[in-house]
C-alpha cells in the first residue's frame, strides 16, 4: 500500500474500523492542523488506498463551506504538480475530503532530517513547483500557502503542492479574507500581513521564502518570536545567505517586498534553467523597505 509522506501515527480505537460514506475505510493518522485531521484509508469500492481529510467543523456551518472551496479550487487545477481530489463526501453531515494517496516525505520534514538540500536539488525542486505554480494560478487560484511543510517529495520524482485549504479564487464563496492573513507568518507575504486582496504574486514570494529554507536549511523570517517574524516579512529582510550559491539571486528575487518587482514565474524559471550566469550575481539589488503602517 502507497502512503503519505507523514510517519502514519496510530489511529484511535473509534476511528479505526470506522467506514466514511459507506466506502473509505480509516486507517492511520497522518497529521492534524488547523483545518482538520488527515487520515490513510482505503477505498473499498475500487480497492486504492487514498488520503482522506476530515474538514473541522468547530467554527460551525462556515466550515462546510470552506471545505466545499478547499476541493473545488484543489480540482480545478489538473497537474502533475498537484495533489489530485477524488470526491467531496458527507458522513454525519460532516464534509470529507478524499484525495490521492503520495509516497515520500514533505519538504519540510526532509529538512527536519536531513538538514539543507544540495543546491542542484533545490534547483529542480524550484522548476517542478514554478510549473505547479503556473497550473495553479492559471486556473484562477491563488494556493496562499506555500511552504515546506505543504510541497511533497514523492519517491517517483514527483514534486507535489498539496493542502489547498486557504486557496482564494475570485469566485470564492467565503470572498476575500476579511480578518487579515492566514497561514504561516514565516512564509506569507509582506502584502498578506497588510491585507490586501490575494493575488498571484503572493505565492512567488512563499515560493522563494519556501527554497531559502529548502537550501538554507531554516525559513529566511523566523526569528523565534511572532512579532519579530512578521516584522522581518513586512520588511522583506531575510536572513544572509550561506549555502545558496546561484540560487541566492533567485531567491532574492521572488522575496522583493514589492509585488510590482518581484519576479514573475518567467523570470525564476529563465534564472534557474540557466544555471550558471546567475553565480556572477549572487544576491539581487535589495528591495526598498515598506515599513508597518506605509
Amino acid at each position: 500500500m502507497r502512503t503519505l509522506p507523514h510517519a502514519p501515527r496510530p489511529a484511535a480505537a473509534e476511528q479505526d474500523e470506522r467506514l466514511i460514506a459507506g466506502r473509505y475505510r480509516l486507517g492511520a493518522l497522518l497529521g492534524r492542523g488547523g483545518m482538520g485531521s488527515v487520515w490513510l484509508a482505503d477505498d473499498e469500492l475500487l480497492d486504492r488506498p487514498v488520503a482522506i481529510k476530515q474538514v473541522t467543523l468547530d467554527e460551525g456551518p462556515g466550515a462546510r463551506v470552506r471545505a466545499l472551496d478547499e476541493a473545488r479550487a484543489a480540482a480545478s487545477v489538473v497537474h502533475p504538480g498537484t495533489v489530485r481530489i477524488l470526491d467531496l463526501v458527507r458522513d454525519a453531515d460532516d464534509p470529507w475530503i478524499v484525495m490521492e494517496a503520495l509516497t515520500g516525505r514533505t519538504l519540510g520534514a526532509t529538512i527536519k532530517q536531513d538538514g539543507p538540500l544540495p543546491v542542484e536539488q533545490v534547483r529542480r525542486i524550484g522548476l517542478r513547483l514554478l510549473d505547479a505554480l503556473e497550473a495553479v494560478h492559471r486556473a484562477g487560484v491563488v494556493h496562499r500557502d506555500v511552504k515546506p511543510g505543504n510541497v511533497q517529495l514523492c519517491d517517483d520524482g514527483r514534486v507535489v503542492l498539496i493542502d489547498f485549504g486557504i486557496a482564494w479564487t475570485p469566485d470564492d464563496a467565503s470572498g476575500p479574507p476579511a480578518d487579515g492573513f492566514q497561514g504561516s507568518p514565516a512564509f506569507v507575504s509582506p502584502e498578506q500581513l497588510y491585507g490586501s486582496r490575494p493575488e498571484p504574486a503572493s505565492d512567488l514570494f512563499s515560493l522563494g521564502a519556501t527554497l531559502y529554507a529548502a537550501v538554507e536549511g531554516r525559513s529566511p523570517f523566523d526569528r523565534g518570536d511572532l512579532f519579530a517574524t512578521v516584522l522581518a516579512v513586512t520588511e522583506a529582510t531575510p536572513a544572509p545567505f550561506h549555502r545558496a550559491g546561484p540560487l541566492a539571486r533567485v531567491i532574492a528575487g521572488l522575496l522583493a517586498a514589492d509585488p510590482a518587482q518581484r519576479w514573475t514565474i518567467a523570470q525564476a524559471r529563465s534564472a534557474l534553467l540557466s544555471r550558471g550566469d546567475a553565480g556572477h550575481d549572487h544576491v539581487a539589488k535589495k528591495p526598498a523597505r515598506r515599513m508597518i503602517g506605509s
